[in-house]
Formats: C-alpha cells, structure tokens, sequence
C-alpha cells in the first residue's frame, strides 16, 4: 500500500505543521486591519495585504459546514468509506479536512454538528489535523 501523500512544510507554513505536531491547531490573524483570522497559512494578509501577521493558537473547535463521502477506495486511506470535509472554524476561516470517530453516513454526519480538532502523528515530522464529533 501507498503511503498518504503528506505535505512538505515551507518556512510560510512551518509554525502551522510545528502546531499540529505539538497538539495545536494555528491560524494567523492581521496586526494592521481586522481582516480576522485566516487560512490557508500565508506570510501576508489576505484582505489588506500587510505582512504584519501573527500566529495563535485557535480552540480547535468547529462546525461542519459541507462534506462528501468518498465511495472509491484509495490504497492509502483504506478500503472504507470516507468523508472529506469543509469544517467552518469558530474563528471564521474554513479548513479541508476529514471527518473520524463516526460513522461515514449521511445519519451521522449532519450539518453543522460540533465538531473538535484531533491530530494523527504521520511521521516523525508531521500530524495532520483531523476533526471528530465534539462529544466523542
């Protein structure tokens, strides 16, 4: 089996991969507008484009605003079905993610269900954010 393609951090996106690693999901936020917080990582704000940006630590918490259940198994993800999702962060930005802990059916994944940040360990060097159900 294929390994998961994994991502290859830049010096742009390090301080995201370093959070996840560490447990902790990052966003960055503009110091010069109030754009509000964003992502994808990106060293310049998406609304003003200043370069006076910060990062923090978000609370990893979410709802799930659209998603799709992959059918086709892909040989590094198994042979079950699958959801990819958009999950709406409670800080504004919307992250591609997948969905773990529950089923992967239309019952048990509602729309705008609470959702919580978990990470899984890839390697030595990357964890990749997860979402769960907030109850599991």
């Amino acid at each position: 089996m294929p390994p998961r393609m994994l991502p290859e951090p830049t010096p742009e996106t390090r301080h995201f991969w370093d959070g996840c690693k560490a447990g902790e999901l990052r966003l960055q936020r503009c110091t010069d507008c109030d754009g509000g917080s964003y992502f994808p990582p990106r060293p310049f704000c998406p609304r003003c484009g200043s370069r006076k940006v910060e990062d923090y630590a978000a609370s990893g918490k979410g709802v799930l605003w659209s998603y799709v259940i992959n059918m086709r198994p892909r040989p590094d993800m198994g042979t079950e079905p699958y959801a990819i999702a958009v999950v709406k962060l409670e800080e504004g930005p919307q992250m591609m993610t997948n969905i773990v802990g529950c089923p992967q059916t239309p019952e048990a994944l509602q729309l705008d269900m609470p959702l919580k940040v978990t990470f899984a360990a890839q390697n030595d060097d990357i964890s990749l954010p997860f979402f769960e159900p907030a109850g599991a």
